[in-house]
């Protein structure tokens, strides 16, 4: 039997782990809900705001997860990892950090494009600096749209990887982010 690091992530790592999760869930699909609403609906206006501040909070989140990277010490990878499963795993984590990165400036360009701020859950604003190019918000908004289907792809697969590990191979890699 192959011999198992039984560390976990710290409990910091996996705090902004699943709250990152939860915000890109919930913001996926409200963004997804928002689509389908008339100008008459009465959250026509509400949800847009929602969707805004709780991006807010995840470009706030991502920070600092990208920090604290930096500071803990990672586990070891489990010596049942194969040479492949670290990488296609290593790949697919740059994506969906990239991706979203992508998604919070184009979702920053689209709520900005009027040269507006964005209001945080009516606490504080973050001013609009940027009025980069012409039709900003049509092609951010067509940018930020297809950017949010390819990262749930990408989370479809850090996913079944996270599944395959623990049915198939019967191993702790999603234990030690639980």
């Amino acid at each position: 039997m192959n011999s198992v690091v039984n560390t976990k992530w710290p409990v910091g790592s996996r705090i902004l782990h699943w709250l990152s999760a939860l915000l890109i869930f919930g913001l996926f699909a409200l963004g997804y809900w928002m689509r389908t609403l008339d100008y008459y609906h009465p959250w026509y206006q509400q949800a847009p705001d929602l969707h805004k501040s709780f991006g807010i909070l995840l470009v706030l989140i991502m920070l600092t997860r990208i920090v604290w990277r930096f500071v803990i010490t990672k586990p070891e990878h489990l010596t049942s990892h194969k040479p492949w499963e670290l990488r296609l795993a290593h790949i697919i984590h740059w994506i969906l950090y990239l991706g979203i990165l992508l998604i919070l400036i184009t979702g920053y360009l689209i709520a900005t494009s009027e040269n507006r701020p964005i209001e945080v859950f009516e606490l504080f604003n973050v001013p609009a600096v940027i009025q980069a190019f012409e039709e900003q918000e049509d092609i951010a908004g067509f940018i930020h749209e297809w950017a949010a289907y390819v990262i749930m792809a990408f989370v479809g697969l850090h996913i079944l990887g996270a599944l395959k590990h623990h049915f198939i191979d019967k191993d702790k890699t999603l234990k030690r982010m639980l």
